[in-house]
């Protein structure tokens, strides 16, 4: 793993698992989250509509909630496509500055 993950994405994990229902502890696993955070999370996006509980205290995406992830996956796309080219920038850059500092060594 060795990348941290932003509250975005541990939503959009969240959002992800509860999408086919799921219960608290299969949630905690999957999304690789404390009791503690899970909690934490579980509140905040029962508050903001994202998931109900239905009667077997099973969580479920709402159509809030299907429509959230909908536009985090094209977010986290638009997301990648931009990293790969702030990538190419900065190798460019390395170029220019190694061709400076080359033609200041002669």
């Amino acid at each position: 793993m060795g990348r941290y993950r932003d509250r975005l994405q541990i939503v959009a994990d969240i959002l992800s698992i509860a999408s086919s229902g799921a219960k608290k502890t299969r949630i905690m696993y999957q999304a690789n989250l404390s009791y503690k955070l899970l909690c934490k999370y579980l509140s905040e996006v029962m508050d903001a509509g994202l998931v109900g509980c239905d009667d077997g205290d099973c969580y479920v995406l709402t159509s809030k909630g299907k429509d959230f992830l909908s536009k985090y996956g094209e977010y986290s796309k638009r997301r990648e496509r931009l990293k790969v080219h702030l990538n190419h920038v900065d190798n460019e850059k390395t170029i220019l500055e190694r061709m400076c500092s080359n033609a200041s060594a002669r």
